[in-house]
């Protein structure tokens, strides 16, 4: 009998997506303040925000997860065989800010698959995005993790995506 290598876990579909350049803008930061309740003048007055050392309004910190979420839906949206969001459960997020998010950037998100495991009789999808400013530098890295039961229109153990 030949001697056949068994499935590794790791066999997945890992996949990427990186959004269009997103423009940055004084309105665009201010309605996102406005919809968190955050009054904080950095987010909207250039002169408050440059006497904290900025050279312009700045996002509140959760600007990052909106942009990040977009790039993870991406993936998301490309899972074969799709991903089931009436069984998921967002178990984790993280993100490192490693500069505030400024209004004049133009930033580009790209995510990728860093995990896929069978947990929980379900699927757990761990991505990853990192968020870079027009001129390449490195503005945000997000964590997320996302479980689901199953595959959408599936009831099985398999996972890809």
């Amino acid at each position: 009998m030949p001697n056949t290598p068994s499935p590794q876990p790791d066999q997945h579909h890992y996949l990427t997506s990186v959004l269009p350049p997103i423009s940055v803008d004084r309105a665009r930061i201010a309605e996102f303040a406005d919809a968190v309740g955050d009054p904080n003048p950095v987010y909207r007055d250039p002169a408050a925000a440059r006497a904290y050392g900025h050279p312009d309004v700045i996002t509140p910190p959760t600007f990052a997860i909106w942009i990040s979420s977009k790039a993870e839906q991406a993936i998301l949206d490309s899972c074969p065989g799709g991903f089931d969001f009436s069984s998921a459960v967002h178990t984790t997020q993280s993100f490192r800010l490693i500069r505030p998010i400024r209004s004049g950037d133009v930033l580009t998100a790209r995510a990728r698959t860093v995990d896929l495991k069978p947990s929980l009789g379900g699927v757990l999808l761990t991505t990853e995005v990192s968020v870079h400013a027009s001129e390449g530098e490195l503005v945000c890295v997000t964590t997320s993790a996302l479980l689901s039961r199953h595959r959408q229109g599936t009831h099985s153990s398999h996972h890809d995506c």
